[in-house]
């Protein structure tokens, strides 16, 4: 909440209160349903202005202590005079009864009243108008926030997930790896191991040749030389 939103609520207020404070002396110049009509206007437009107060009021949290005990001390004196008005017209004595027809100052007067209070109404719509646009730019700017912020909580997951990715890959690779080097190191062995099956085959081809000679030149020398 900004205290930008805070001053456009007073001047819409203030517009209000404006066209209020006229009615009491109005009512005493007229009668009959001119009275009636004038009463339900100043209940309309009372029912606004406790609104505004009301919206006033909203804006008053989240704001500084310091600035929010001013605007405090405001709302207090704006509900001061806005019941004082209201007391008025209450205590107006609306049985009482004047010409139908007012004297040419009077109709001079009520005609100004009537011209101020449409101005006033156009500069109360006008703000009102306003205070919806700033309203419905913040709930814009908002939703756009929130998207954004939610762009960025899916790129960061995005993110945490490639790096838990990278990491799988890295372990991987490091598997890969280490099966490389135990296929190299039984390749090695495996070599080594036919080496010495080979090596074991030649010495053992030896030794039967070497027997068989042996056998042989016994033979000789027992049966065959004497």
């Amino acid at each position: 909440m900004s205290s930008e939103e805070f001053e456009k609520l007073q001047e819409i207020f203030k517009s209000l209160y404006d066209e209020l404070k006229l009615m009491p002396d109005r009512l005493l110049k007229c009668q009959g349903e001119e009275k009636k009509r004038l009463v339900r206007t100043f209940d309309e437009r009372h029912g606004e202005a406790v609104e505004v107060l009301q919206g006033m009021e909203q804006e008053l949290i989240g704001v500084p202590s310091s600035y929010r005990n001013t605007m405090s001390t405001k709302l207090r004196l704006y509900r001061r005079d806005l019941g004082k008005l209201q007391r008025e017209v209450k205590s107006s004595d609306l049985s009482s009864t004047f010409s139908t027809r007012p004297a040419d100052g009077a109709y001079g007067i009520y005609s100004s009243q009537n011209e101020h209070s449409t101005q006033l109404q156009s500069q109360r719509a006008l703000l009102l108008q306003g205070h919806e646009h700033l309203n419905n730019a913040s709930q814009s700017i908002e939703r756009s926030q929130r998207i954004a912020a939610e762009t960025d909580q899916i790129g960061v997951d995005i993110i945490e997930e490639l790096g838990e990715q990278r990491e799988q890959l890295d372990r991987t690779r490091d598997r890969l790896a280490n099966t490389g080097e135990n296929l190299s190191r039984s390749r090695k062995i495996l070599r080594a191991m036919s080496r010495r099956l080979m090596t074991n085959k030649l010495l053992l081809s030896v030794i039967i040749l070497m027997e068989l000679a042996i056998l042989g030149a016994v033979v000789y020398l027992k049966f065959f030389r004497k």
